[in-house]
Parts: structure tokens; sequence; C-alpha cells
């Protein structure tokens, strides 16, 4: 099995908490998931065929990607968290959800806690994102193991919208979720028609570092470079280029060879002292003044996790780079996305704080 979830010593603790609440028992004051008995067969975007509560009350999320959607479409089923809210997020997120337990994370860190899922009693457990090669045994393990349905809804930029309208079928909340899918298609629609306008070479030439010393680029081609691909001539072509997170080191004699038209940094990175390094100022987007810090609140907008905070993070992009061109405010539009996907209101002094690094 490519994932140990816990050593094999507490999947007895975990089977038995999870066998007492199948009998309708009520376990440290948590509810059950015992339902009516009213089932419903749920084929997920694995091809899995998974016998699921048709009532789905109480869920779970496999990981941080998951969780931001589930969140943005059914907050108060969410039973607890893949990891655990940042400070910038408490900052926004309504109190009341402050307090769900942490669970883990069946992918990345792989500290899914099922003794402590099995208290919590969720009915299913979801997975959202791009399938991984081994998504059938992985959600059949998860399954195996603590006894609870897990689906998987596959989630890529792109089909984000299709992913809300499975979840709405599966979570009985599709007019919720038509409402969250449409929003999607609005921004795909609208960034897709941009892009075509501009072409190729009317894009900005582009590169997205980070890292402490700013030496990390995210390389063109990657999971993680597909809103700065989209939008931006994205300049870091690198040979064996990362997918990870943390992208690929390259050294400022690369940088200046590339020499950029905008640079954007990852939040903590060296934004605040570019300005005044001689070495960065010959970049022509720094002696420019076309360089910007991305905005993290709740999370990061463009990635971090690649997740449907993308979508803030296209809108964000397309504000900075071609203002001209763009057809929408992006105050405007990122305080209708803070109400939709964080159910929260955006005041317009919060958005200048958010983006005091990010626009110009």
């Amino acid at each position: 099995m490519k994932k140990k979830l816990m050593a094999l010593i507490l999947i007895p603790v975990v089977l038995l908490a999870f066998s007492s609440c199948k009998r309708g028992t009520v376990t440290d004051g948590t509810p059950s998931p015992a339902t009516d008995g009213e089932t419903m067969i749920f084929t997920d975007s694995a091809g899995r065929q998974v016998e699921i509560s048709k009532n789905i009350t109480r869920i779970v999320a496999s990981g941080y990607p998951a969780q931001l959607v589930l969140f943005s479409l059914a907050p108060d089923k969410l039973v607890g968290l893949a990891e655990a809210w940042s400070d910038s997020a408490l900052e926004i997120i309504d109190p009341k959800y402050h307090d769900l337990p942490v669970l883990g994370s069946f992918y990345g860190s792989g500290d899914l806690n099922l003794e402590e899922i099995a208290v919590r009693a969720p009915q299913v457990i979801i997975d959202v994102g791009e399938p991984k090669s081994s998504i059938v045994e992985d959600m059949d393990s998860i399954t195996e193991q603590v006894g609870i349905p897990a689906v998987h809804i596959e989630a890529s930029l792109d089909s984000m919208p299709e992913a809300y309208r499975m979840l709405g079928k599966l979570l009985d909340m599709e007019e919720e979720a038509e409402e969250l899918a449409l929003y999607c298609e609005n921004v795909l629609t609208e960034t897709r028609g941009l892009a075509e306008q501009l072409g190729r070479d009317g894009m900005k030439s582009l590169l997205y570092c980070m890292g402490s010393d700013g030496l990390n680029v995210i390389a063109q081609g990657t999971f993680h470079a597909q809103v700065i691909d989209r939008l931006s001539n994205n300049l870091a072509v690198i040979e064996n280029a990362s997918s990870k997170g943390t992208g690929n080191p390259v050294d400022m004699e690369q940088l200046l060879n590339w020499d950029p038209e905008v640079i954007i940094f990852a939040p903590d990175s060296i934004y605040d002292t570019v300005r005044e390094d001689e070495t960065w100022r010959q970049l022509q987007a720094i002696s420019a003044g076309n360089y910007y810090e991305i905005p993290i609140g709740p999370y990061n907008w463009m990635s971090f996790p690649p997740s449907v905070n993308r979508y803030l993070g296209m809108i964000w992009l397309t504000g900075v780079l071609y203002p001209e061109t763009a057809t929408f405010d992006v105050y405007e539009e990122a305080s209708k996305f803070f109400e939709l996907f964080y159910h929260t209101n955006l005041t317009e002094e919060q958005f200048k704080e958010l983006t005091k690094n990010s626009l110009s």
C-alpha cells in the first residue's frame, strides 16, 4: 500500500469505535452516523460505485485542497479540518468554525487520524482534487481501515465547476453547488477570453519567485503554474521542472538572463527588500516597479493549496497584468468571492490591507 495512515496497532481501536457508532450509540457525546437506512449508490470520479447515505449531514475532507472546496459548499456539515486554520484565515473565517478539530490529511502530511475520525462519526470522507495514479487503492484503503465510505471528486483548474455539481448531488445541495459552479465557469470564460484576445505574443513575461532569497521559481508546465501559464508568458522553462510547492531553485544569473517584465513574489519571500538590493534592481521588473506580493487571506490567492482559491488568483493576476483590458473590478470580484466561498463579508478596508503590496 502506498499510504500508511497509522500504525496497525490503532486499527482495532478505530474499528471498534466505528462499530459502536454504526449501532446508533453515541461516542464521547458526538452523534452517530446511523441513518434511517436509506442509501444510494454514488459513482465517484474514479469510477468507484460507493454505497452511501442519502441524507449526509456529517463529512470529513481527506486533505487541505478538499477542505477549501467543502468549506465553500457545506461548512456546517464539516466535523473536522484536514489542517488547522492559519492566522490569516482566523481573521476572516467566522469564529463558529474556529474550533473544529484537526483530523489530518491522507495525502501530503499523511497524518489522517482514523481513530479521531471514528469518534467524530462522519458519514463520508471526501477527497477533492486531481487524481493520483493510486486513487482507487487509496480510497478503498480508507474505507477498509475506518469503515466509513470514501469518495474521490476530481477537481482541476478547468473541472472545478463539474466538481461542485458532483458534490451537490452527493450532499443534496444542488442549488448551492450550482451557484458556485456558475461563478467558476464565469471566471474561466473571462480569463480564457482575455488570453485569446491577447494571444501569446501580447502577454506579459513573468516569473513567480519564492523562498527566503527569492531564488526559487515555479516552472512552466507544473501543477502550481497553471494560473500563471494561462495568463502570462512564464519564463521559467526548466528541464527537470518540479511540481512541488517549493518550486525549482535557480541563481541570480538565471533571473537576469530571463529578465521578466513582471515578478510576483510568494508571501513571506523578499518582496520588502528587493528595491534596495543593487542586484535585484538590475531586473526590469524591479527597476520599473512591476513586482507584487501575492495576497494571502484566508489562503494564498494563487495556489498553496491548489484548490478553488486559484479562481481568486486568476481575478487578481488579470487585474495586475492587464488592468486596461480586464472587464471587472478586482475589489468587487474579491468581495463576491469571499461571500460565496468563505461565507464572510470583505470590507474595502480589509481588501486594501490584503492587497497593499499586490496591486498597481
